[in-house]
């Protein structure tokens, strides 16, 4: 004969629910946090490491404007200057790499190293590369009231001969992308000119126009407002294909100098420990971003040409120019305390 039962017929049905019940209520409190954080669930800060008003902080806040839209979290630009970036730069290598952190790497900064010896940073080993964001061309202009029969490169070499070291030309500074390309240039073609540094884009092309000195190699940026006027003379392009807004400039390798490349770039940089997920997720929206007709006229407009490139590739784009341009310093003892 069955005994019967000390608890009610139907406990073990309510026990079984019950314990279902907490199981699945643990659940969801295991995975509660997990969502919580998931990434990004606050502001992301854009670091500019240079001031206001540039090609580097113009790009930075076109693309963090499209960045916020895309990850549905505000895109906080914030301008922190100072020896070509490097302040900014070596701040970004020692922040946690949460994802919440990112700077806008311009050729200057990458390049800081080689330049201050006290930079403080490796741009090869303490920033993660994210994605390319745009390449700046440089281009080398004359005043044409100044040099009326320099029209192309190869006169403008044979006028430098023909005076050796008597030649002035200037640039946007001691250790300027452009001051660099000409140096290499210079080095290339075994010609003399003479350096004569501004502080800044902006007096060097005053002067320049003024004539003051007779040539710079200078940003387009910069330089682009005064070619369509006819005030300079562009004479050739540092990139190796013609520029989209001056077609019929030529190139310095179209014109006896093969494989010569030379342009100033930006992209997205992270801490170094940034989760691997995070940067694949910020590149696969800057691609899109950059795909964007809208987005590429006004970095166009801006003086700059959208150009992504995934992590890997610009990870080695900054492996190449860190060695090549840091051989060009190196060479020429262009060195900052």
């Amino acid at each position: 004969m069955n005994k019967p039962s000390l608890f009610p017929a139907d406990f073990s049905r309510r026990a079984v629910l019950s314990a279902a019940a907490a199981v699945s209520a643990m659940g969801l409190l295991s995975t509660a946090p997990a969502h919580a954080q998931a990434w990004p669930n606050k502001p992301i800060k854009l670091v500019v490491p240079f001031p206001p008003g540039g090609p580097t902080d113009t790009a930075s806040r076109i693309v963090g404007q499209k960045l916020a839209e895309r990850l549905k979290q505000p895109v906080v630009v914030e301008n922190r200057a100072g020896a070509s970036g490097s302040i900014a730069a070596q701040q970004i290598a020692k922040t946690p790499g949460d994802g919440y952190t990112l700077m806008m790497l311009a050729t200057p900064t990458l390049l800081a190293p080689h330049l201050y010896k006290k930079a403080g940073y490796d741009t090869t080993k303490d920033l993660m590369s994210v994605a390319t964001v745009y390449d700046l061309p440089i281009v080398v202009v004359v005043n044409p009231a100044q040099m009326p029969s320099v029209t192309d490169l190869q006169k403008l070499i044979t006028h430098a001969k023909a005076q050796p070291g008597r030649l002035n030309y200037t640039s946007s500074g001691v250790g300027s992308f452009g001051h660099l390309s000409m140096e290499l240039l210079k080095q290339l073609g075994q010609f003399e000119m003479e350096h004569i540094p501004y502080r800044g884009g902006v007096p060097a092309i005053t002067d320049t126009l003024g004539g003051q000195v007779p040539m710079m190699y200078a940003d387009l940026v910069a330089a682009l407002p005064h070619i369509q006027t006819g005030k300079l003379r562009a004479i050739a392009v540092g990139s190796p294909q013609r520029v989209s807004v001056i077609p019929n400039v030529p190139t310095i390798a179209e014109q006896g100098f093969k494989g010569f490349d030379a342009v100033s770039w930006g992209g997205l940089m992270a801490p170094p420990d940034t989760p691997k997920e995070v940067v694949d997720r910020i590149s696969k929206e800057v691609k899109a971003i950059l795909a964007d007709k809208e987005v590429q006229d006004k970095l166009l407009n801006a003086g700059a040409i959208a150009n992504y490139q995934s992590p890997d590739q610009m990870a080695k784009r900054v492996m190449g120019d860190y060695t090549k341009w840091g051989k060009v310093i190196s060479d020429k003892g262009i060195i900052f305390e």
